[in-house]
Formats: structure tokens, sequence, C-alpha cells
């Protein structure tokens, strides 16, 4: 690992006036630390934010949101009877990523800017636009089974690991920032950009912009009785998603009043659908219907290399997890969260 120099400033603005091009925030480490290791990632600067007031409270707002600090681990958050009352397929998603230590040390923050999974933007041998602008994209003639097929360009094909991004995609969470020229709120669909030319601009953060919460707003909880999260994996545990699925159903008089669809491990961002919501709307629930949202949902997927097999696969998730979501919300958290093997009952989980 590279030499750097590490700083624990004791205020937001000490932190914000410390940063530098060259410097990488700080959290529950466990996305940078890895990358450090391997040397994918040589920041200069290392400044470990954890010790900010303010960033670590999870609170009901006047308006009805739920405002969520940049430094609630991932554990304590699915956990919490809020979120797990309000918004559950938040936390189903949160439970089924990682593993349990994981989860404790990771932070809403950290789930935010985590990194692509791309082999080769892990690799510091390959050439990666993502890393290292200008350098190429092996990628794109490597092993690419499982990147992306939506938004993805001739820069870079990789996808956004994040499975609890994904549930925030479709209940039109919002990003509180602080940098230099002060505060913003940045609306969850535009956080995350797409590669387009310029695949290393990941996020719509400002230089020295750190995120100081979450929100997700009160009309969230109103899918809360039938929403699910529903993941795809390799193996059962601690496996990044290869497609998965945040679906939101408001069912009254045996219609669907509203929708809510957004698919993960697709693209370089969480990937909302509202063609497929626009079609769900005022019809009843139904097989077919589902099928039929899935396949707008997928309308515009190519396959960014020996991947054309994901695209059926993504549309599959996505009519499982329609389906699951119209069948109704566990009253606890299923013992394989997210999973479409097990018990769907709402056996407490395993963590």
């Amino acid at each position: 690992m590279k030499r750097f120099d590490f700083i624990q400033p004791a205020t937001i603005e000490e932190a914000i006036a410390a940063w530098t091009p060259e410097a990488a925030w700080l959290g529950g480490g466990t996305n940078l630390v890895d990358l450090m290791k391997t040397g994918a990632l040589q920041p200069e600067l290392v400044i470990d934010i954890t010790r900010l007031q303010g960033l670590g409270n999870i609170e009901t707002l006047p308006d009805g949101s739920t405002r969520i600090g940049a430094l609630v681990n991932n554990s304590d958050l699915a956990y919490d009877p809020g979120i797990l009352r309000r918004f559950p397929m938040v936390a189903e998603a949160l439970l089924s990523g990682a593993s349990g230590q994981l989860r404790n040390a990771a932070t809403v923050g950290g789930n935010l800017m985590q990194r692509t999974r791309c082999a080769y933007f892990q690799d510091p041998n390959a050439a990666c636009n993502r890393r290292a602008p200008g350098s190429g994209c092996d990628a794109q003639e490597g092993e690419n089974d499982n990147l992306a097929v939506l938004g993805w360009s001739d820069a870079c094909i990789a996808t956004n690991p994040s499975d609890f991004c994904v549930p925030l995609a479709a209940l039109d969470a919002v990003v509180e920032v602080q940098g230099p020229a002060g505060r913003r709120e940045i609306a969850f669909a535009d956080f995350h950009r797409l590669p387009g030319d310029a695949p290393e601009r990941e996020s719509a953060l400002e230089p020295g912009e750190l995120i100081l919460a979450l929100r997700l707003p009160a009309e969230a909880a109103a899918f809360a009785a039938n929403a699910r999260y529903l993941k795809l994996r390799d193996r059962t545990s601690f496996a990044f998603a290869i497609a998965s699925a945040a679906a939101a159903l408001r069912i009254e008089g045996g219609r669907i009043s509203e929708a809510r669809l957004a698919l993960g491990a697709l693209a370089a961002k969480p990937w909302r659908v509202t063609e497929a919501e626009a079609l769900l709307t005022g019809r009843a629930p139904e097989p077919a219907l589902f099928e039929r949202a899935a396949d707008a949902a997928l309308a515009d997927a190519t396959p960014s290399g020996s991947n054309a097999w994901k695209i059926d696969l993504a549309r599959r998730v996505a009519t499982r997890a329609l389906t699951m979501a119209a069948a109704g919300t566990p009253a606890r958290i299923p013992a394989l969260p997210a999973s479409p093997f097990g018990d769907q009952t709402g056996e407490p989980a395993h963590v």
C-alpha cells in the first residue's frame, strides 16, 4: 500500500477545508481500504470523517420524511424499527448485502459511493477509463459476462454494485451534501452518473463535497404493504448481485394505483424504469401484466460483451419482484433476505 497522510478532523468545516483533489473520505472503509490495498486507489491524504458530529442519527422530520445520517451503519439502519415499518424493502436490500461483520462497519455515505466491482477497475495494471481516464477499457475485450446491459458507453461498461441504492432510486430519495460552496440537495435519480465519455466522474458530487445525510420522503412509506427487493447472485451468502430489482406497489380497490420499479447491477447507476411504472398503474396486479412491465423495463437493454443472457435474467428478476410485491410484504424480513430461494414467509433473518 502506498504511503499516505491521515487526519481526523473534528468538524464538517475542518474536513471540507482539508480536502484536496488527491484526498479520499474515510467512513467505514469497507470499500476504500480494499482498493488501497490492491493499488487501484492511491490517495495522498485520507480524511477520516468518523469523528464528525451529527452524521450518525436516524430521525423523522416534521414533514414526515426520514433523515438518515451518512455515518449510520448498514446493520443499525436495517434493524431500525421505523425503517422496517415504513421502508421494508430498504431493510431487505441492506440485509442481502455483504456479511454481518461488514454491515456493522459499512456506512450509508460509503454505500452511496461504492465503487464498481469490474475486475479491470480493481486491477491497477489493467486499462480502465474509470480509474485512469484515457487509458482505455480492457473489459470491452475481456471477461465481461457480468457487466452492463443498460446505459453503457464505448468508454466504460462497468456496473454499480450496491443493493441499498436500488430501493433508494425507486423511493425518490434525496442526498444532502456540503462542500466549499455550501450545502445543497441532490435528487437520487441524478446522484449517480452514466459513463458517457467521462466514466471517471461517477456521481454528481462536486470536488470537495461530503455526503451529510440521505432523506426518504414521507410519501415513500405508502408502499410499505407491497414492497420487495429481489437479488440474484452466484451464491446465497456474501455475493454481489448479478441482477436485482426493487418493486413497490400501492394497491387500492384491486388495482395498482401507483408503482415503483428500479433495477440493479445492470448499469453504472440504479436503473429506475418509469415506463414500466406507467404501464402498471391503473391495472389489476396479475402475472401477464408483470411480464409486460418487465419487458418494458428491459426494452433498451443491449449486450456490452458476452452478456446477452443477463437481459433475459433481469427480465425474470423484475417479473418475480413485482409478483412478490403484489403478494404483500412479509411481517418480518425472510431468513434469506432478498433471495428467490427459501422461505418467503418472514422468518427471522440470519445475521
